[in-house]
């Protein structure tokens, strides 16, 4: 089985503004990607046993906004492949009650947080109660850390550094920093690599190769290739455009003396059981 940590499911462009839509055309170099999702072409480019984690997005900032009871429905038509995850924005009100509903109400069993895209920082105390419910209700919590098209998103919301202090004071949640905090992997790496509970998603990075090279040699001269999890960032890119891409790292060191990557490890990072990891596996 492969599980796919980190994939977007929303109405494109209906749950964005134009101040997104028209900065998204620079998500990926000399690629204008279709940001639309459809089910069909996800499981079209994915092996027949992928297991996925699906959330929307909550960023009043970056003109971005997918209600949780959108999620919860694109989840029910096929909860035997799907997991579900709310979102929340913290400088909007109400956002606690929605936390609740969304978990409590509408059976999603995660959160999905975008400090940058949001304009807050996650350390943030005014957070607390959102990393106190996750304890509580044992809700992993992914969020993205890193880089970024839209303008207005502030980079200094996105460092990794910040989940150090949030795990010294909630060490029971389970946390993912998604895209291995690209650009900013070493930090990303320093921080969990000292924490049990917190890991790292590589969705996303594939198209970058030799920066994904480089990241990943970090991960494994560190020794933490198991706080790894495998993502794809769907629509952006495929399961299997992931697989191939990160299959390949080793084959552009061709007629170098680079240091290989571990395509043991490599494989054990596709095919980890990321649902027991974040205490998921169960119904």
């Amino acid at each position: 089985m492969i599980v796919d940590v980190h994939s977007h499911v929303w109405e494109y462009p209906e749950h964005f503004g134009d101040g997104f839509r028209r900065q998204a055309i620079r998500a990926r170099a000399g690629v204008e990607v279709d940001l639309t999702v459809r089910y069909e072409e996800y499981r079209a480019a994915s092996p027949p046993d992928v297991r996925t984690v699906v959330f929307g997005g909550k960023a009043r900032l970056s003109d971005m906004w997918v209600d949780d009871r959108y999620v919860a429905d694109y989840v029910s038509r096929r909860p035997d492949a799907l997991i579900g995850f709310l979102s929340v924005d913290p400088t909007q009100e109400g956002w606690e009650r929605e936390m609740r509903e969304g978990c409590e109400s509408l059976g999603l069993r995660g959160i999905k947080l975008l400090p940058m895209y949001a304009g807050f920082r996650p350390d943030d105390e005014r957070l607390d109660p959102l990393w106190r419910y996750a304890t509580q209700k044992r809700l992993p919590v992914l969020l993205h850390t890193g880089t970024t098209f839209v303008a207005q998103a502030p980079l200094e919301c996105t460092l990794p550094r910040h989940v150090d202090a949030v795990a010294i004071r909630f060490p029971d949640v389970k946390i993912i920093m998604a895209h291995l905090g690209h650009p900013y992997e070493g930090e990303c790496i320093a921080t969990f690599r000292k924490h049990p509970n917190v890991y790292a998603d590589v969705s996303a990075l594939h198209y970058r190769p030799f920066q994904l090279y480089h990241s990943l040699m970090l991960v494994q001269e560190y020794g933490v290739w198991n706080k790894v999890l495998f993502g794809t960032d769907y629509p952006f890119t495929t399961v299997n455009a992931s697989l191939e891409g990160i299959r390949s790292l080793n084959d552009m060191l061709e007629g170098t003396k680079l240091p290989r990557l571990s395509s043991t490890e490599i494989e054990a990072m596709i095919h980890r059981d990321s649902l027991a990891v974040l205490g998921l596996e169960g119904p």
